[in-house]
């Protein structure tokens, strides 16, 4: 993972920063704690829009000094009021292009690395991530190139995208091309986008 911070957002990055900046200043506490009480509920009816997308390493799960990996801390509670909220999730994650010739195959060999590695007592919810695990062909699409970025946004059709990591980085490409972003792990606000504001997004049109 690539930490080194961001010089800056740029103006388009600025702005978006400042909205969720407001928006999660401004939340009720009900929307800042990912399925709390009083939080809107989608129902199956309802579109799942939008799509939050999630950097994996350091984002969702963690890698101690042993190699053994669980989840980050509050993120198995944040997937599962995502779930209760009918938001879809995915995944944007760099693994080694041999690894497959499809996403599917890539993502097959991803979920048994970690899963061989999985120390949690709660295995990590790869059926919540459907179809939308998307991996780079060749090393040239490996973040923080945009492509992964490009094709996950090309696949959510209509609805807004968003995109989760602990990178400044990766944070600031998927804001450059169209995702409303999230830093993830920071002190001085909530760990995770709140789920409220998830759905507020999702009622608002592009």
């Amino acid at each position: 993972m690539n930490r080194s911070a961001s010089t800056g957002w740029g103006r388009a990055g600025l702005a978006l920063g400042a909205v969720l900046v407001s928006a999660v200043l401004c939340a009720p506490a009900s929307a800042a704690a990912p399925g709390g009480a009083g939080s809107p509920t989608r129902t199956a009816a309802a579109p799942a829009c939008p799509v939050v997308y999630f950097d994996l390493g350091e984002t969702l799960v963690h890698t101690a000094a042993d190699g053994g990996i669980g989840y980050q801390s509050g993120a198995a509670s944040y997937l599962r009021a995502l779930r209760e909220h009918h938001v879809r999730i995915g995944l944007i994650t760099n693994v080694p292009p041999s690894w497959g010739s499809t996403d599917a195959e890539r993502a097959a060999r991803l979920k048994q690395e970690v899963d061989a590695a999985w120390k949690g007592s709660v295995p990590f919810a790869w059926r919540d991530f459907g179809d939308r695990i998307l991996t780079p062909r060749t090393d040239a699409e490996r973040k923080p190139a945009p492509v992964l970025w490009q094709r996950a946004k090309a696949e959510s059709g209509r609805c807004r995208v968003v995109y989760q990591a602990e990178t400044a980085e990766e944070v600031q490409v998927a804001a450059s091309v169209g995702y409303v972003p999230y830093q993830v792990g920071q002190s001085h606000r909530p760990a995770f986008l709140p789920v409220g504001l998830v759905e507020l997004l999702g009622r608002r049109s592009r």
